[in-house]
This record gives C-alpha cells, structure tokens and sequence, in this order.
C-alpha cells in the first residue's frame, strides 16, 4: 500500500472506526440525537435565566468530534426537528420550539458541523487543539442562542449575556475540560 493510499483510508474521526457504511452512517446520526436527548434530561434550573444548566452542550460537543461535519450536523438537525415535531427530549423532557432556549438548540445544528470539520482535520487529537475546537464549538451555540433569548425575553445584549452566557461559563469550561481529555484520549487508544 502506497502512502497516499494509507492516509486515504485513516479515519477522519471516531466515527469513521465503525463498519458498514450506510447502517453505521444511520446509526450514528441516530445514537447521537438520541444522546443529546438523554443529556438534556440532566437539567439544573438557574434563578434569574429561563436556560437551565443541561449536559445537551457536552452531548452535541462530542458527538460533532466523533461524527465528523456531515453527521455531525445532521444527528444535531434530527434532534432538532424530532424535538420541534412531539418528541419529547429537550430539557426537562420538553419540545417544541417556543421557549428561551431554542435558540440554543438551533445552535447545536451549527456546532455539530463546525466542531465536526475540526475533529476531521485533527481538532480533537491533541487536549490544545481539543480546547480550541470546543471552545469554537460553544461560541456558535452562544451566537445563535443569545441573538433567540434576546427577542424571547425582549431584553439587550448585556441582559442576554447575563442570563445566558455567564451562569454557564464555568460549567462549560469544565466541559471543555472533559472533552479535552476524553478525545485525545479515545484517539491514544485506538492507535494501540
């Protein structure tokens, strides 16, 4: 085997491990819509914000890293649109679309696809280039949801901030954290 064929045939990311291409292509889109669905039943209320604390960001965070853009994007999508049509799995066992926080639901489309085309390209190899890509992966689920609880609550920019970016800011770092240690990690392993 040539060189280039050697690096045609490694995989991009975690995803890419698993036989069969089509079954495996549904079934990890699935799985993984189905894991930020159980994650978002991890939910912590906050006084003063209408977003509770939830292991949805951790769940969509990973799942983009280990499924790549493509399905990355779209287990976020079939979260998405199964919650907004009855499924009841958003926070608390929600769903629909009219509430504060879908905006940041709508963010975790964009972030699977955008954390997904980093971990392709080796954003989740080393905990460095792993921080900086979940840290790019929460910056878009804040860009799109911040703009949503700002017309939600009809509040400014600073209002918005303090009941939907700051609580959370620790918690995610932990997050963060955790990845920057699972990823890399699971990569170590597998190169055994």
């Amino acid at each position: 085997m040539s060189n280039s064929q050697a690096v045609a045939t490694r995989p991009a990311v975690l995803g890419d491990l698993v036989p069969g291409r089509l079954v495996r292509d549904v079934a990890l889109v699935v799985g993984a819509a189905v894991f930020v669905g159980l994650a978002a039943q991890v939910s912590v209320p906050i006084p003063g914000t209408p977003v509770p604390v939830t292991g949805q960001t951790f769940a969509v965070l990973l799942s983009g890293a280990a499924l790549g853009f493509r399905r990355g994007a779209l287990s976020m999508a079939l979260y998405t649109l199964a919650g907004m049509v009855g499924v009841p799995w958003f926070s608390d066992g929600t769903s629909g679309w009219r509430m504060a926080s879908f905006g940041y639901i709508l963010g975790f489309v964009l972030a699977g696809a955008v954390v997904g085309a980093l971990a392709a390209r080796g954003g989740d190899r080393s905990p460095v280039r792993t921080v900086g890509t979940m840290a790019l992966g929460l910056a878009v689920i804040y860009a799109v949801g911040v703009p949503w609880l700002m017309a939600w609550t009809h509040s400014g920019l600073g209002q918005a901030l303090s009941m939907g970016v700051r609580p959370f800011l620790v918690g995610d770092a932990i997050k963060i954290a955790l990845a920057a240690g699972l990823l890399p990690g699971a990569w170590r392993l597998l190169r055994r």
